[in-house]
């Protein structure tokens, strides 16, 4: 797929990654429909989380797109829920749709929004977020033993974000590790999460 642009977004030179967002959720969402019950509590590439841990983030991902889509600040939803809900994978992807609805009007691109690393016009916030959503579906897939590796296309603009907002060394107050050297033949969601400091297991 290509990421389609806006004259809201190209005027800030940055890219409409609307349905790119949607498409990385929804792979996610094919991922957290494979997660057996007794992986719930493995290790993941993600230092900070377990399996349901990550999960529970990853649906406080979700929620926070919803609202900063809607012109909320993102801290008007948890960066974690408190929870799973009986059925995750109908759930999620009704959080999903709830997001692909706050965000369908063009102008968000251009609006600045409160995300949890500042002020910064919504397009931006959907490049980050398009990276959090691979980097942590790369996550859920190597702990439960899945294909890891999204579409191309998708990690191509979200790799270009973080080269940009993430710098190569020295980042400290950044809630991210030490870059990861790459293996040769990483894929590039891999080399996303290696960017992002996630040591492939």
């Amino acid at each position: 797929m290509t990421a389609p642009t806006t004259a809201a977004a190209t005027e800030q030179g940055l890219p409409d990654l609307r349905e790119a967002v949607h498409a990385a959720q929804q792979w996610v969402a094919g991922l957290l429909a494979e997660v057996r019950p007794d992986q719930l509590g493995g290790a993941t590439p993600c230092a900070d989380f377990d399996v349901e841990t990550l999960v529970r983030h990853v649906f406080g991902v979700a929620d926070r797109l919803v609202v900063m889509g809607a012109g909320r600040p993102a801290s008007d939803a948890a960066a974690l829920v408190p929870a799973l809900p009986d059925d995750v994978v109908a759930d999620y992807r009704e959080r999903v749709e709830q997001g692909r609805r706050a965000w369908a009007d063009p102008a968000a691109l251009g609006r600045l929004v409160e995300a949890p690393f500042g002020q910064v016009p919504g397009a931006a916030v959907l490049g980050v977020y398009l990276a959090e959503n691979l980097t942590h579906g790369w996550d859920l897939a190597r702990a439960t033993g899945q294909e890891a590796e999204a579409d191309p296309a998708l990690v191509a603009p979200a790799y270009a974000t973080m080269r940009r907002v993430l710098p190569p060394e020295g980042r400290e107050g950044f809630p991210f590790a030490e870059p990861v050297e790459p293996a040769g033949d990483a894929g590039p969601t891999e080399r996303l999460a290696n960017w992002s400091g996630r040591v492939s297991r």
